[in-house]
């Protein structure tokens, strides 16, 4: 094949595949609406099965469903057959993927999870298979070809499939009303766990670490207090220790280039008043997005009675791990 073949195949394949994600939207009705409230009033677990490619399917819709607040499992069909069909309760939700409708391995388990007395859900791309009839509701994928020139290889049908399952998972998500605090509860881990859970009371610097000098504290003792505290700004208060201004080394570079003569100045002389601030239960996630806007490296925590109580620094939280969206 030429480059340009290839060019064109990967576009042929990408066009194919789109078809029939964009014929989902077409297809979802009140049979839609029946599945995701079935499985919003579910009092067990969504149990989904289906063999080879499906089968792989199905593990993207349980992870899915899991990290959306909606607790699922995969079942394997022949497993099912030689014993697993025991992890079934009456008052669970199965979900079976065929294409064909008539895959012989899910077929033979339908009579046995009805006797359970779980509802089936199918997904299928023909209505009148035998799975396509015999579900309680039939979620159809219409497929009009596979990627795969030989039209063998389930590629289009593999994608809707997965779409679907996308598509159930966020309007459950949705009806729930799972928040971003939930998504968070269930991925502590990594960057986005502590994009969507750490808050600046648990990262910020507090108690004698956090630089404060009083409006009418000499500007050097105020440069000596930043020098100290090592983060390049320090808070200014006034007598009744409520946040009153900011210096930072930008400040002091500034008026450094103005005039030397600093021996008579004080705090209240140089600082920059109204200083942006962040509150200690604000996300670190917010935090980081206020520094990136406003193109600063720290933030002054304050409290409910604008009083300073910590310091969030830039470098903390790229240490960290988080990042900008």
């Amino acid at each position: 094949m030429t480059s340009e073949e290839i060019i064109a195949k990967g576009k042929e394949v990408i066009r194919i595949e789109a078809d029939a994600v964009k014929g989902l939207s077409e297809v979802i009705d009140g049979n839609f609406v029946k599945a995701v409230t079935t499985i919003r009033h579910c009092k067990g677990r969504v149990v989904l099965t289906g063999m080879g490619k499906s089968g792989l399917i199905a593990r993207k819709i349980v992870a899915t469903l899991n990290s959306t607040g909606t607790p699922a499992i995969y079942m394997h069909p022949s497993d099912a057959l030689h014993g697993d069909l025991g992890m079934v309760r009456g008052e669970d939700v199965v979900i079976v993927l065929s294409k064909s409708g008539n895959t012989e391995e899910i077929v033979n388990l339908l009579t046995l999870i009805k006797r359970l007395g779980a509802p089936i859900i199918g997904m299928v791309s023909n209505l009148e298979s035998k799975i396509g009839r015999e579900v309680d509701i039939a979620l159809y994928i219409p497929v009009k070809e596979e990627a795969c020139p030989h039209d063998l290889a389930p590629t289009a049908s593999t994608t809707a499939t997965l779409v679907m399952g996308d598509a159930l998972s966020v309007a459950l998500l949705e009806m729930r009303g799972f928040t971003a605090e939930d998504f968070a509860m269930l991925h502590p881990g990594g960057s986005l766990g502590k994009r969507l859970s750490l808050r600046v009371e648990e990262i910020m610097i507090k108690g004698k670490d956090v630089p404060v000098v009083s409006t009418e504290t000499p500007l050097k003792d105020a440069i000596i207090e930043i020098t100290s505290k090592r983060l390049g700004v320090t808070s200014v208060v006034d007598k009744n220790g409520q946040l009153a201004g900011i210096i930072t080394d930008g400040d002091l570079r500034r008026l450094l280039e103005k005039t030397l003569d600093i021996k008579d100045l004080k705090a209240s002389d140089i600082m920059t008043t109204r200083p942006k601030i962040i509150t200690p239960e604000i996300l670190a996630s917010r935090a980081l997005q206020m520094m990136e806007n406003y193109k600063i490296t720290a933030l002054i925590v304050a409290d409910a009675n604008n009083k300073p109580v910590g310091i969030v620094h830039l470098h903390d939280l790229v240490n960290l791990g988080l990042k900008i969206r």
